[in-house]
């Protein structure tokens, strides 16, 4: 991965392991849907009066609607309604190390699709190595657990794994805020007949959970999304769903320096397993190479 994917990925770990610890706040004083639609609200209010200055999002409507309207389900639409409701009966624990599960259905589904960028077995026992780590880190806690919540994050799974394959296979020539434009006001949309009715109640929240709101749909939305575009574009989508295993490595360590959660043995445990399961699955794949003909050089697929 280049120096610039790098930095973008790192930027992208920490960015979006924050809305584990904003989320607990606002939640103490925001019902769930109106911490998404405000974030999403902020987000869009950001992001589409800019898209509309650059004349990008018209042209994007007409002409890949129906691929933005499938981006928009599959990454933000369907995942963050049904997260909430899963964790109603599953460990926050089991939800992370399930959701860790991304890079691997990217896998698959960019093989199905046809992609070049081999899985190599170096990469792939960084991926295990991942998944380990986030084992360490959060534990699993099935007490309780339903088989209709674990199938719910299972669909999160898949359109967290998809949507950058739709991006990079279906998007290419849409810049990456536009989509997120569209993503975040079609969102909002969805949202807003269940949260509109609720906001009278946020007149009586604490000034931290509105920072939180403002924090989630200012950086860790708007700023994160424009990265993440630009990160797919620049690593690929698979090598960009490896911050899946990164993010939650983030949350535990401002858990602990922020919140005066304990440094475990899990922690001490399972993220250098995360860390070196990163490095290794972000390697660039062996290239590919086809006999050359005379005069012919050698082509390589990254």
């Amino acid at each position: 991965m280049s120096r610039r994917g790098w930095v973008l990925f790192v930027a992208m770990a920490v960015i979006w392991g924050v809305p584990y610890l904003l989320i607990k706040v606002a939640v103490e004083d925001f019902s769930p849907v109106v911490v998404v639609f405000l974030r999403c609200a902020i987000g869009a209010v950001l992001l589409v009066p800019w898209t509309l200055a650059r004349g990008h999002l018209g042209a994007a409507l007409r002409r890949h609607w129906r691929a933005l309207l499938v981006f928009t389900v599959l990454e933000m639409t369907g995942p963050w309604l049904l997260l909430p409701w899963a964790e109603q009966s599953l460990s926050s624990s089991l939800t992370g190390l399930l959701v860790a599960a991304v890079p691997f259905v990217a896998a698959g589904a960019a093989l199905l699709a046809g992609d070049d960028d081999r899985l190599s077995p170096v990469r792939v026992v960084g991926m295990v190595l991942g998944v380990v780590g986030i084992g360490a880190l959060l534990g699993l806690d099935v007490g309780g657990a339903q088989l209709s919540a674990i199938v719910a994050v299972g669909f999160v799974v898949i359109g967290y794994a998809v949507a950058p394959i739709v991006i990079s296979h279906r998007l290419p020539d849409v810049p990456g805020v536009t989509a997120a434009s569209f993503a975040l006001l079609f969102t909002a949309l969805v949202y807003a007949p269940f949260a509109v009715p609720r906001l009278g109640d946020a007149t009586h929240a604490s000034g931290t959970a509105w920072l939180a709101v403002i924090g989630l749909g200012t950086v860790c939305t708007a700023l994160a999304l424009a990265l993440f575009f630009a990160l797919i574009r620049e690593a690929g989508p698979q090598r960009a769903l490896i911050i899946t295993f990164v993010n939650p490595a983030v949350a535990v360590l401002l858990g602990v320096l922020l919140l005066d959660e304990p440094f475990t043995l899990g922690l001490a445990v399972g993220l250098p397993l995360v860390l070196l399961g990163c490095v290794l699955a972000t390697r660039r794949s062996p290239a590919r190479t086809r006999p050359a003909a005379l005069g012919d050089v050698d082509a390589a697929v990254p």
